[in-house]
């Protein structure tokens, strides 16, 4: 609650973060890091989420992304390296945060995502000729929902769907990564970790859960098997509850300084929320 986010110093916060920031335009995981797509991704979150994204923090972010972009379409750690979900979803987020899409070669991402869910398993591989592996229901299934909506902030014309299978994930997970004593595995013969839990259950969540248009402005669900599967939104670009979400923008809205943004594109995708939510609550009514 607003306790909660009154505790956090956004002003220190900031200057950390200006701190990490390498002059090549990517940021350091931790003081004398290493530069890679993770430490982007997350500055920009956490600029995002605190409403602190400025011009100076984001100065030569786009180009760093754009570098990481790899020959077959997906994004790698840094630049001249290997394509990875991981990293994919990390540099897309943080370009679709910052509303700056047109920094990557979007058709070519878009088909190195849609190749990356495997037709016999249902669920994602990591990287080109690895094994399907659980977190990559988020990492790279997310992706798509992020993707979707920073496309049609472009003014494309986008589809009623994230361009990926919904159910044949679902079952991965459900049928494949629940181990028998509770929690959720990379696949059949790993050990259960919250790590692979935590990022099934987001993915999930984000197959679930379509895009909102003006005919279902809820959001297109697709569910497999009873209505009890079905699991809360995720903001797909932070991974935190949709409700989570709308409460902390609504509160650092109020406070923010002058030239301090949640991003032009988050801006863009909250906005939309907005008003998909009281179309929703019209139709309801």
């Amino acid at each position: 609650g607003g306790e909660a986010l009154k505790s956090l110093d956004r002003q220190t916060m900031y200057e950390f973060l200006m701190r990490m920031k390498n002059p090549a335009g990517g940021f350091v995981m931790h003081n004398e890091g290493e530069t890679d797509m993770r430490g982007t991704y997350c500055a920009l979150a956490t600029a995002s989420m605190l409403h602190i994204v400025t011009d100076e923090l984001i100065e030569g972010v786009p180009e760093y992304i754009r570098e990481c972009q790899a020959f077959d379409g997906g994004i790698s750690s840094e630049p001249g390296t290997e394509s990875h979900g991981g990293y994919t979803f990390c540099g897309l987020a943080a370009a679709a945060i910052m509303g700056r899409l047109d920094c990557l070669d979007v058709p070519l991402l878009l088909h190195w995502l849609a190749h990356r869910q495997m037709q016999e398993e249902g669920g994602f591989q990591g990287r080109t000729n690895k094994l399907v592996d659980s977190c990559y229901s988020f990492w790279q299934g997310a992706a798509f929902a992020v993707l979707w909506e920073a496309m049609r902030q472009q003014g494309v014309e986008v589809p009623d769907h994230f361009w990926m299978a919904p159910s044949s994930l679902q079952m991965y997970v459900m049928l494949a990564c629940q181990a028998p004593n509770g929690g959720l595995r990379d696949k059949p013969g790993k050990n259960p970790d919250y790590y692979h839990t935590c990022y099934s259950l987001s993915g999930m969540s984000s197959s679930q859960w379509g895009p909102r248009t003006t005919d279902t402005p809820g959001g297109k669900t697709d569910v497999v098997g009873a209505a009890t599967n079905v699991l809360s939104r995720i903001d797909p670009f932070y991974n935190v509850l949709a409700t989570q979400s709308v409460a902390a923008q609504e509160y650092y809205r109020g406070i923010r300084g002058s030239g301090q943004t949640e991003g032009a594109g988050y801006a863009k995708f909250v906005q939309r929320e907005e008003e998909m939510l009281k179309v929703q609550e019209s139709m309801e009514g």
